[in-house]
């Protein structure tokens, strides 16, 4: 079982002991000479609090240093995803309807939109306007359906 996997599991496992209703999005492990980056990516339904990251971090850290993993010095880090992650889980992409989304297409075509509905296979994204008034042209524009394996990597885009 591979680092990745390892520290996968034991969060899987914390995450289920403190029954959150939090989830694991990503692991990460990056070999450097000054000691090794373990990333943690967590989220949740309603979002996740800075004192969960930490509370999942504290028991992590214990496990790395119980089970002597690291092979010395290393960093942890235990977060949510942020705006510069992309959606990787089905239940992430719930947790974003009705927020704005840019979708890479796995012929690296680009499309904006407000992320309306998700199904099984599938998104649905309503075009974003442009500009504040909506022309006739606009108004009439159909949603677009996109099937999961079209994607390369769907952003949640940012609003001001």
């Amino acid at each position: 079982m591979s680092l990745e996997e390892k520290i996968t599991k034991w969060v899987s496992d914390i995450l289920q002991e403190k029954s959150e209703s939090f989830f694991l999005v990503d692991v990460g492990v990056n070999p450097a000479p000054k000691g090794a980056k373990v990333t943690v990516y967590l989220d949740g339904d309603q979002g996740i609090s800075i004192d969960a990251c930490a509370d999942v971090s504290r028991t992590l850290s214990a496990h790395l240093e119980e089970e002597d993993v690291m092979n010395g010095k290393y960093v942890l880090e235990v977060s949510s995803p942020g705006l510069d992650q992309p959606l990787k889980l089905h239940r992430q992409y719930i947790k974003n309807v009705g927020r704005n989304v840019k979708v890479l297409l796995q012929d690296n075509q680009t499309t904006k939109g407000k992320l309306c509905r998700v199904s099984e296979d599938a998104i649905e994204l309503e075009p974003i306007a442009k500009g504040k008034k909506k022309t006739r042209k606009e108004a009439s524009l159909q949603n677009i359906r996109i099937p999961f394996d079209h994607i390369k990597k769907t952003n949640v885009l940012a609003t001001f």
